[in-house]
């Protein structure tokens, strides 16, 4: 089983917490100084909303939560018969969690973001070896945005070793 995941970069996060806790009748069940989530059942959605994203607000990657290692996979493959995996990352940090993830782009140049999340982080982004980096540097391939035809964008700061690519998919930033 999934859940459709849903992330928007707000200008101001306590007005954003007040809003969307006010619609959704809840509490979010995370909330960190830059970020909160919600894990809604009805509607079955996790809904973040952070900060501080280089100017950036609005729609960040749509996605799919997957709650086990093997539907992960099995939307992984999905996406690789579509050869439309941007990049795949094991054991990545991002949004205060520990994740395995399959990066695609859609043919309007949406990022969608499928995961599978197996621990919580103290920081919002680490690297390889668990330390603090900067927010520019992960959570998903750099993709042109004028351009949703080619997979893998300029740059990006995911090494080598934290992709996870299966043929026919090509890895951004080897």
């Amino acid at each position: 089983m999934s859940r459709f995941h849903v992330h928007i970069h707000v200008s101001d996060l306590d007005q954003n917490i007040a809003f969307y806790s006010r619609l959704f009748g809840v509490e979010p069940s995370v909330v960190k100084s830059d970020y909160a989530k919600w894990m809604l059942d009805d509607p079955r959605v996790n809904f973040a909303i952070s900060t501080d994203k280089a100017g950036s607000s609005g729609n960040a990657p749509l996605g799919l939560q997957a709650e086990r290692p093997e539907d992960l996979a099995a939307i992984g493959e999905r996406l690789q018969a579509a050869d439309a995996v941007a990049l795949a990352e094991a054991g990545t940090t991002c949004c205060y969690a520990r994740s395995d993830k399959f990066w695609a782009v859609d043919p309007q140049g949406v990022q969608w973001e499928s995961f599978h999340t197996h621990g919580e982080a103290t920081t919002y982004y680490a690297d390889a070896a668990g330390s603090a980096v900067a927010r520019a540097s992960c959570c998903g391939p750099a993709l042109p945005k004028a351009s949703a035809d080619t997979a893998c964008g300029s740059s990006c700061d995911v090494p080598a070793e934290r992709q996870v690519v299966a043929p026919p998919a090509q890895a951004c930033c080897a």
